[in-house]
């Protein structure tokens, strides 16, 4: 197992008797883990199956999960739920009342959650237990195929972020070879701008001290260790298994950081330029982090 994306979908179909039924499952990007549950009246019970399945197989993301069912028409008979029925026409009573709503009309009352139910499944405890616990198994049963379409779409990401990881490296290893070259750069510049303010009076002693202070200020070999440092763990993440997103996205941060500061303290063109291409690189492999469970 390595690491799973965040989007994907999962379909299951089932029957019982009577019943006939399909679930979908679907998931896109997010930050936590947010599941809604969508089926039809009667088997509200089954909300709490699809929320446990999801929150033991995913850590993160939109899941939608839907329960279409169907019975014959024969045996489809229904009831309304009088007591229910009543429950809503007392809570909207006070404000039909005071005109802050209209009168309720009847195929309202009639889609809202509860008033329609399965007459002869409710009728039959037992009955309904079992078509339920068929539903539920279905409902495993998407989130399972959800599963694999989310470790799919990992297997793809994990391709894209190493040739990415790759990349960085590759420019990295470029900084650490021009990087070699600015003391020598800040020296040249300083003693020529020294020159022209001072003349041929400034001695190769002060020109040497105030050069070497700069070079100090400009030395970026922290900030390439710690991006080599960077490139390791982003590595053993994308090895790993598990939900690493968040990890891959606050490392993202520590690459960005780390290249932002090599700009700032770089004093060649090429240098700056290389830093410019890894900050492009380090944004493509952010945006695809964020599909990273």
């Amino acid at each position: 197992m390595a690491i799973s994306g965040m989007t994907g979908f999962g379909r299951a179909d089932g029957a019982a008797g009577d019943w006939s039924w399909a679930v979908e499952a679907r998931s896109v990007n997010g930050r936590n883990l947010e599941v809604r549950f969508r089926g039809p009246p009667g088997f509200e019970g089954l909300e709490r199956a699809a929320r446990d399945g999801a929150q033991a197989r995913f850590q993160r993301g939109q899941l939608t999960i839907g329960l279409q069912a169907k019975r014959a028409e024969a045996a489809g008979a229904v009831q309304v739920n009088i007591e229910q029925l009543e429950r809503y026409l007392a809570a909207g009573a006070p404000y039909v009342a005071t005109g802050m709503a209209a009168a309720p009309r009847l195929d309202g009352l009639l889609a809202l959650r509860g008033v329609i139910e399965a007459a002869d499944a409710l009728e039959d405890p037992e009955a309904q237990a079992a078509l339920e616990a068929a539903m539920a198994a279905s409902i495993a049963a998407a989130l399972e195929a959800l599963l694999a379409a989310r470790r799919e779409e990992g297997r793809a990401l994990t391709g894209v972020l190493g040739g990415l990881v790759d990349r960085i490296a590759q420019l990295v290893g470029q900084a650490q070879g021009l990087a070699a070259g600015q003391p020598a750069a800040i020296k040249e510049r300083f003693e020529r701008r020294m020159t022209e303010l001072a003349g041929d009076a400034v001695s190769e002693d002060r020109v040497v001290q105030e050069a070497a202070a700069l070079a100090v200020k400009a030395d970026v070999r922290e900030e390439l260790d710690r991006l080599g440092g960077h490139i390791d763990a982003a590595r053993s993440l994308l090895a790993s298994d598990g939900a690493v997103g968040r990890r891959l996205d606050f490392l993202t941060q520590e690459f960005m950081r780390e290249a932002n500061t090599l700009c700032s303290k770089s004093a060649l063109s090429a240098l700056t330029a290389v830093g410019l291409d890894l900050k492009a690189v380090i944004e493509q492999f952010r945006e695809q982090v964020q599909n990273v469970e």
